[in-house]
């Protein structure tokens, strides 16, 4: 007679690890970490549901790195025509390298239907132990943003977005109703005319960038908000990780746009010098025109996760 199988939901990323450590005999890995575990007894299917910071994490602890690679192709910079295969490129010559990848809808919608196809196939070919971050930055009405999250997590299957928080809490609640999916909500941004909104002071004599970071402190119940602050603004990211000592921060801005790497590492990360999310991709798709375009994307991730775990000591 065949055993019964028995189910358990796990929040906990590292457990995953701990089961595969633990167990010597089969064990199947699948994309929502979903567990088999034989054990010559019986049966027992241990579903692990992992929440975006775990995920991050054990990623970020398995690879020692805090680098996110940007997956924004240009179709005229590529050395190849194939922007799938120069993706796949990158990803199989950085894997190992980096805490998440994030790519940006923007460079894949200007390619139309076939960008579409693209984007999806590479988040598909993405190491599933690693977190895909998409750089939507939506936001809308609540119903049109129940569809945009729709979209991203259940087509697309991110495992974190960023959203627009300009519309207030109705915009991005139908983001935080999905649990085990992260929601990074543009705070300090890193482009040069941020400042003409973001350091606006309200009624209480805070500048928005302040009211957003704590308005999300807030809305923060189901752990699953993070923020984005350009490495360009150093001291507001200091600011802003005293405000949100625990939050994920995703900072871009360190390659082409002049941002401190050093700054960012000592303001962004936690007291335990993680969750800082540092972005690159520029520097590192386009390090070579030629063919070995792969190799050399390696050598700069290679050295900008050496410089990064420098800084924070490890």
């Amino acid at each position: 007679m065949r055993p019964a199988i028995t189910h358990a939901t796990v929040s906990i990323g590292e457990l995953l690890y701990n089961y595969l450590g633990k167990f010597s005999r089969r064990a199947l890995f699948r994309p929502e970490f979903s567990l088999l575990l034989i054990d010559g007894l019986g049966y027992n299917s241990v579903c692990l549901k992992m929440k975006f910071v775990d995920k991050l994490l054990t990623a970020s602890r398995k690879n020692r790195s805090l680098l996110c690679i940007g997956l924004d192709p240009d179709p005229e910079r590529l050395p190849v025509k194939d922007v799938f295969e120069f993706n796949r490129a990158i990803i199989d010559a950085t894997a190992d390298l980096v805490c998440a990848y994030k790519p940006n809808l923007a460079f894949y919608e200007a390619m139309g239907i076939r960008g579409m196809q693209i984007l999806k196939k590479t988040v598909a070919y993405i190491p599933r132990e690693i977190p895909v971050i998409g750089d939507a930055k939506r936001g809308d009405i609540g119903n049109t943003a129940v569809a945009y999250a729709k979209a991203l997590f259940g087509y697309f299957k991110f495992d974190a977005v960023t959203v627009n928080p300009y519309l207030g809490y109705d915009s991005i609640e139908p983001f935080l109703d999905y649990k085990n999916k992260g929601v990074f909500i543009l705070c300090r941004t890193s482009n040069t005319s941020a400042s003409d909104f973001q350091d606006l002071v309200d009624n209480f004599g805070m500048k928005f960038y302040q009211s957003v970071a704590l308005r999300a402190s807030e809305w923060n119940t189901g752990s699953n908000i993070g923020l984005v602050v350009g490495a360009t603004y150093p001291d507001e990211l200091k600011a802003i990780r005293q405000m949100c000592p625990d939050m994920p921060l995703l900072v871009p801005g360190i390659g082409a746009q002049g941002g401190d790497l050093e700054l960012s590492i000592k303001h962004g990360t936690d007291s335990h010098g993680e969750k800082a999310i540092i972005v690159a991709a520029r520097q590192v798709l386009y390090a070579s025109r030629g063919p070995d375009y792969a190799q050399a994307a390696r050598a700069v991730a290679l050295e900008l996760r050496s410089k990064i775990n420098r800084i924070r000591g490890v």
